[in-house]
Protein backbone atom coordinates (compact mmCIF):
# COMPACT_ATOMS: atom_id res chain seq x y z
CA UNK A 1 0.00 0.00 0.00
CA UNK A 2 1.14 3.54 -0.70
CA UNK A 3 2.15 5.51 2.40
CA UNK A 4 1.78 2.57 4.80
CA UNK A 5 5.31 2.93 6.19
CA UNK A 6 5.79 4.98 9.43
CA UNK A 7 6.74 8.54 8.51
CA UNK A 8 7.95 11.32 10.79
CA UNK A 9 8.80 14.97 10.14
CA UNK A 10 11.52 17.21 11.54
CA UNK A 11 11.01 20.98 11.40
CA UNK A 12 14.31 22.60 12.30
CA UNK A 13 17.64 24.02 11.20
CA UNK A 14 20.58 22.28 9.59
CA UNK A 15 23.94 21.54 11.23
CA UNK A 16 26.75 21.42 8.69
CA UNK A 17 28.82 19.45 11.21
CA UNK A 18 26.20 16.70 11.17
CA UNK A 19 25.82 16.31 14.94
CA UNK A 20 22.65 18.21 15.74
CA UNK A 21 19.60 19.73 14.08
CA UNK A 22 18.04 18.09 11.06
CA UNK A 23 21.09 15.88 10.53
CA UNK A 24 20.70 14.31 13.98
CA UNK A 25 16.94 14.04 13.53
CA UNK A 26 17.17 12.18 10.23
CA UNK A 27 19.88 9.84 11.51
CA UNK A 28 17.78 9.07 14.58
CA UNK A 29 14.51 8.51 12.73
CA UNK A 30 16.24 6.31 10.17
CA UNK A 31 17.95 4.26 12.88
CA UNK A 32 14.68 3.85 14.74
CA UNK A 33 12.82 2.58 11.68
CA UNK A 34 10.77 5.60 10.64
CA UNK A 35 11.00 7.38 7.30
CA UNK A 36 12.23 10.94 7.88
CA UNK A 37 10.95 14.01 6.05
CA UNK A 38 12.08 17.56 6.75
CA UNK A 39 11.11 21.21 6.72
CA UNK A 40 14.27 23.32 6.76
CA UNK A 41 13.70 26.53 8.73
CA UNK A 42 17.29 27.77 8.80
CA UNK A 43 20.73 26.84 7.55
CA UNK A 44 23.72 27.09 9.88
CA UNK A 45 27.47 27.01 9.50
CA UNK A 46 28.16 24.84 12.52
CA UNK A 47 30.55 22.23 13.86
CA UNK A 48 31.44 20.62 17.18
CA UNK A 49 33.12 23.85 18.32
CA UNK A 50 30.21 26.22 17.75
CA UNK A 51 27.88 28.02 15.36
CA UNK A 52 29.69 30.38 13.01
CA UNK A 53 26.70 31.70 11.07
CA UNK A 54 22.97 31.14 10.57
CA UNK A 55 20.59 32.01 7.76
CA UNK A 56 16.80 31.65 8.26
CA UNK A 57 14.98 30.72 5.05
CA UNK A 58 12.26 32.96 3.63
CA UNK A 59 8.96 32.09 5.27
CA UNK A 60 7.24 31.48 1.94
CA UNK A 61 9.78 28.72 1.28
CA UNK A 62 8.87 27.21 4.66
CA UNK A 63 5.20 27.34 3.65
CA UNK A 64 6.00 25.61 0.37
CA UNK A 65 7.86 22.81 2.15
CA UNK A 66 4.92 22.17 4.45
CA UNK A 67 2.49 22.16 1.52
CA UNK A 68 4.69 19.82 -0.50
CA UNK A 69 4.92 17.29 2.31
CA UNK A 70 1.22 17.48 3.12
CA UNK A 71 0.27 16.85 -0.51
CA UNK A 72 2.18 13.58 -0.76
CA UNK A 73 3.33 11.98 2.49
CA UNK A 74 1.51 10.48 5.46
CA UNK A 75 3.26 12.05 8.44
CA UNK A 76 2.25 10.38 11.70
CA UNK A 77 4.31 12.50 14.12
CA UNK A 78 6.48 15.60 13.92
CA UNK A 79 9.02 17.49 15.97
CA UNK A 80 10.33 21.04 16.01
CA UNK A 81 13.89 22.15 16.75
CA UNK A 82 15.77 25.37 15.98
CA UNK A 83 13.24 27.94 14.74
CA UNK A 84 15.47 31.06 14.59
CA UNK A 85 13.22 34.01 15.43
CA UNK A 86 9.67 35.15 16.12
CA UNK A 87 8.69 35.39 12.45
CA UNK A 88 9.82 31.85 11.76
CA UNK A 89 8.27 30.41 14.91
CA UNK A 90 4.98 32.00 13.83
CA UNK A 91 5.32 30.57 10.31
CA UNK A 92 5.78 27.09 11.76
CA UNK A 93 2.83 27.57 14.11
CA UNK A 94 0.60 28.66 11.23
CA UNK A 95 1.50 25.57 9.22
CA UNK A 96 1.07 23.18 12.15
CA UNK A 97 -2.44 24.57 12.56
CA UNK A 98 -3.11 24.14 8.84
CA UNK A 99 -1.84 20.56 8.41
CA UNK A 100 -2.36 17.45 10.54
CA UNK A 101 1.04 15.86 10.98
CA UNK A 102 0.08 13.86 14.07
CA UNK A 103 1.39 14.52 17.59
CA UNK A 104 3.73 17.52 17.84
CA UNK A 105 6.93 17.21 19.89
CA UNK A 106 8.45 20.62 20.66
CA UNK A 107 12.16 20.76 21.44
CA UNK A 108 12.53 24.45 22.43
CA UNK A 109 16.08 24.85 21.14
CA UNK A 110 17.63 28.04 22.48
CA UNK A 111 21.39 27.61 22.95
CA UNK A 112 23.90 25.36 21.18
CA UNK A 113 26.38 23.22 23.13
CA UNK A 114 29.13 25.67 22.23
CA UNK A 115 27.14 28.54 23.74
CA UNK A 116 25.77 30.18 20.58
CA UNK A 117 22.25 31.56 20.92
CA UNK A 118 19.83 29.83 18.54
CA UNK A 119 16.54 31.52 19.46
CA UNK A 120 16.07 35.29 19.61
CA UNK A 121 14.51 36.97 22.65
CA UNK A 122 11.38 38.10 20.83
CA UNK A 123 10.74 34.54 19.68
CA UNK A 124 10.43 33.17 23.21
CA UNK A 125 7.05 34.86 23.74
CA UNK A 126 5.76 33.31 20.51
CA UNK A 127 6.96 29.90 21.66
CA UNK A 128 5.16 30.36 24.98
CA UNK A 129 1.94 31.77 23.58
CA UNK A 130 1.59 30.06 20.21
CA UNK A 131 3.76 26.93 19.97
CA UNK A 132 3.44 25.35 23.42
CA UNK A 133 -0.37 25.07 23.15
CA UNK A 134 0.17 22.90 20.04
CA UNK A 135 2.67 20.62 21.78
CA UNK A 136 1.64 17.08 22.62
CA UNK A 137 5.06 16.97 24.31
CA UNK A 138 7.61 19.65 25.15
CA UNK A 139 11.19 18.55 25.90
CA UNK A 140 13.21 21.40 27.47
CA UNK A 141 16.44 21.02 29.38
CA UNK A 142 16.79 22.91 32.66
CA UNK A 143 18.12 26.20 31.19
CA UNK A 144 15.37 26.21 28.54
CA UNK A 145 12.72 25.49 31.16
CA UNK A 146 14.05 28.38 33.24
CA UNK A 147 13.72 30.74 30.28
CA UNK A 148 10.22 29.55 29.42
CA UNK A 149 8.90 29.71 33.00
CA UNK A 150 10.94 32.64 34.27
CA UNK A 151 11.89 30.61 37.36
CA UNK A 152 15.22 29.27 38.58
CA UNK A 153 15.49 25.49 38.86
CA UNK A 154 17.78 24.24 41.62
CA UNK A 155 16.08 21.12 42.96
CA UNK A 156 13.80 18.20 42.10
CA UNK A 157 10.87 20.14 43.51
CA UNK A 158 11.74 23.07 41.23
CA UNK A 159 11.74 20.69 38.26
CA UNK A 160 8.28 19.40 39.18
CA UNK A 161 6.97 22.96 39.61
CA UNK A 162 8.42 24.04 36.26
CA UNK A 163 6.88 21.05 34.48
CA UNK A 164 3.47 21.97 35.90
CA UNK A 165 3.94 25.55 34.69
CA UNK A 166 4.81 24.33 31.19
CA UNK A 167 1.73 22.14 31.19
CA UNK A 168 -0.36 25.12 32.29
CA UNK A 169 1.00 27.02 29.26
CA UNK A 170 -0.65 24.41 27.03
CA UNK A 171 1.80 21.55 26.53
CA UNK A 172 -0.09 18.29 26.98
CA UNK A 173 2.90 16.30 28.28
CA UNK A 174 6.26 17.52 29.58
CA UNK A 175 9.69 15.87 29.52
CA UNK A 176 12.04 18.07 31.53
CA UNK A 177 15.58 16.85 30.94
CA UNK A 178 17.97 16.89 33.89
CA UNK A 179 21.31 16.70 32.13
CA UNK A 180 22.27 20.15 33.44
CA UNK A 181 21.53 19.23 37.08
CA UNK A 182 24.32 19.00 39.67
CA UNK A 183 24.18 15.26 40.35
CA UNK A 184 27.58 13.97 39.14
CA UNK A 185 26.51 10.33 38.90
CA UNK A 186 22.94 10.25 37.60
CA UNK A 187 21.07 12.15 34.90
CA UNK A 188 17.40 12.21 35.90
CA UNK A 189 14.61 13.36 33.57
CA UNK A 190 11.14 14.21 34.85
CA UNK A 191 8.00 13.32 32.90
CA UNK A 192 4.61 14.89 33.62
CA UNK A 193 1.80 13.25 31.70
CA UNK A 194 -1.49 14.74 30.52
CA UNK A 195 -3.49 12.89 33.18
CA UNK A 196 -1.36 14.31 36.00
CA UNK A 197 0.68 11.16 36.59
CA UNK A 198 4.45 11.48 36.55
CA UNK A 199 7.70 9.54 36.69
CA UNK A 200 11.47 9.99 36.86
CA UNK A 201 13.77 8.40 34.30
CA UNK A 202 17.34 7.99 35.50
CA UNK A 203 20.53 6.93 33.74
CA UNK A 204 24.17 6.84 34.85
CA UNK A 205 26.24 9.78 33.63
CA UNK A 206 28.99 9.03 31.15
CA UNK A 207 32.27 10.95 31.46
CA UNK A 208 32.36 12.51 27.99
CA UNK A 209 32.02 15.87 26.28
CA UNK A 210 30.51 14.18 23.22
CA UNK A 211 26.88 15.11 23.84
CA UNK A 212 26.22 17.44 20.90
CA UNK A 213 22.67 16.91 19.67
CA UNK A 214 21.18 15.07 22.66
CA UNK A 215 18.02 17.21 22.71
CA UNK A 216 17.47 16.81 18.99
CA UNK A 217 18.07 13.07 19.23
CA UNK A 218 15.67 12.30 22.07
CA UNK A 219 12.85 14.38 20.55
CA UNK A 220 13.42 12.82 17.11
CA UNK A 221 13.43 9.33 18.62
CA UNK A 222 10.14 10.02 20.42
CA UNK A 223 8.59 11.29 17.17
CA UNK A 224 9.79 8.18 15.32
CA UNK A 225 8.43 5.82 17.97
CA UNK A 226 5.04 7.55 17.98
CA UNK A 227 4.96 7.33 14.18
CA UNK A 228 5.55 3.59 14.56
CA UNK A 229 2.55 3.28 16.87
CA UNK A 230 4.02 3.45 20.36
CA UNK A 231 2.20 5.38 23.07
CA UNK A 232 3.63 8.65 24.37
CA UNK A 233 4.83 6.94 27.55
CA UNK A 234 6.51 4.12 25.63
CA UNK A 235 8.13 6.53 23.19
CA UNK A 236 9.62 8.64 25.98
CA UNK A 237 11.13 5.59 27.70
CA UNK A 238 12.60 4.42 24.39
CA UNK A 239 13.94 7.91 23.68
CA UNK A 240 15.72 8.05 27.02
CA UNK A 241 17.21 4.57 26.50
CA UNK A 242 18.35 5.41 22.96
CA UNK A 243 20.10 8.63 23.95
CA UNK A 244 21.79 6.82 26.83
CA UNK A 245 23.08 4.23 24.35
CA UNK A 246 24.30 6.86 21.86
CA UNK A 247 26.36 8.50 24.60
CA UNK A 248 27.60 5.31 26.25
CA UNK A 249 28.70 3.75 22.93
CA UNK A 250 30.36 6.95 21.83
CA UNK A 251 32.40 8.01 18.82
CA UNK A 252 35.10 10.68 18.48
CA UNK A 253 34.44 13.32 15.82
CA UNK A 254 35.65 16.92 15.81
CA UNK A 255 37.53 18.99 18.36
CA UNK A 256 34.72 20.33 20.56
CA UNK A 257 31.47 18.88 21.86
CA UNK A 258 31.41 15.78 19.67
CA UNK A 259 28.27 14.11 18.28
CA UNK A 260 26.43 11.06 19.53
CA UNK A 261 26.73 7.59 18.03
CA UNK A 262 23.43 7.31 16.18
CA UNK A 263 24.27 3.74 15.19
CA UNK A 264 23.72 2.66 18.80
CA UNK A 265 21.15 -0.07 19.43
CA UNK A 266 19.10 -0.76 22.53
CA UNK A 267 17.15 -3.70 23.86
CA UNK A 268 14.15 -3.62 26.14
CA UNK A 269 11.85 -6.24 27.60
CA UNK A 270 8.69 -4.20 27.18
CA UNK A 271 9.01 -3.64 23.45
CA UNK A 272 11.46 -6.37 22.45
CA UNK A 273 14.00 -4.58 20.26
CA UNK A 274 13.48 -0.94 21.01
Amino acid sequence: MTNDYPQALTIAGTDSGGGAGIAADIKTMQMRGAYAAMVVVAVTAQNTIGVQDAFPLPTDMIDEQFASIASDLNIRACKTGMLADAQHVQAVVNNLKKYDFGPVIVDPVMVAKGGAKLLSDDAIAVVRQELLPLANLVTPNIPEAEVLTGQQINSRNDIITAAKQLQAMGATNVLLKGGHADDPAIASDYVLFANGSDRWLAAPRVATKNTHGTGDTISACIAAEIAKGHSMAEAIVIGKAYVEATIKDGINVGHGHGPLNHWAKIKGAQTNEI
